[in-house]
């Protein structure tokens, strides 16, 4: 199951949950921002319709994990990829983060283990650059000197447990990614851009039969 949330505004968006396989949309629901709350209400909703959640690609939205930590749970890989460029730019000046932007878009194509060399033997060759600190002259304090390096670093180890999931031999058919899904929102906002005059309520409309489409009656 493809879980993820899309905006639509500054304050208004659509939580969607659809079918790895297939691309049913299994459920939906409009939001004005992302709660923990709304994610496990969809997914409690989904399994009261008699589905079996076997596992799960989310985008690594803060305590999801732990949310839903009885489930199998792939964090996406394009969003990791999104988060490392969203640190270091997609052009990174430093060597260490054209490195570490680099070894972040093998991903898709490495297995657990080596990732984890590879990450491992990027840390130890930077590791001293990484630790390097400032003094500020006024307080005395002392901070580290790559601030947005460090973050991209620990973003990837600290969701490590979960960028290969989709690898156990229990998990197959699970994704990678949530692209599935993205590719829907991306096609209903090339949509509403064509009438970009509507109101909220009725690009509701239009969303609502968007995904309505990919409703299917489901088979038990």
């Amino acid at each position: 199951m493809l879980l993820d949330t899309t905006y639509f505004g500054h304050n208004w968006g659509v939580l969607v949950a659809m079918e790895a396989q297939t691309g049913r949309v299994l459920h939906r629901k409009y939001i004005l921002h992302e709660r923990l709350i709304d994610y496990t209400e969809c997914v409690s909703a989904i399994e009261q319709q008699g589905f079996i959640v076997q596992g799960m690609v989310i985008d690594g939205m803060r305590g999801l994990f732990q949310a839903f930590s009885s489930y199998q749970v792939q964090m996406c890989q394009y969003h990791q990829c999104a988060i490392i460029r969203r640190y270091l730019t997609t052009n990174p000046k430093l060597q260490a983060g054209k490195e570490l932007l680099a070894l972040s878009k093998t991903i898709s194509s490495r297995t657990h283990d080596i990732f984890v060399e590879e990450l491992k033997a990027w840390e130890t060759k930077w590791t001293d650059f990484l630790n390097e600190r400032s003094v500020n002259s006024i307080t005395g304090k002392s901070h580290y000197v790559h601030k947005k390096l460090r973050s991209a670093k620990r973003s990837l180890k600290t969701n490590l447990p979960y960028l290969f999931v989709f690898q156990k031999d229990e998990n197959t058919g699970l994704p990678n990614t949530n692209n599935k899904l993205e590719g829907t929102f991306t096609s209903i906002k090339k949509n509403l851009n064509n009438h970009s005059g509507m109101s909220k309520e009725n690009r509701k409309r239009f969303i609502d039969g968007f995904l309505r489409h990919k409703e299917q009656p489901f088979a038990y």
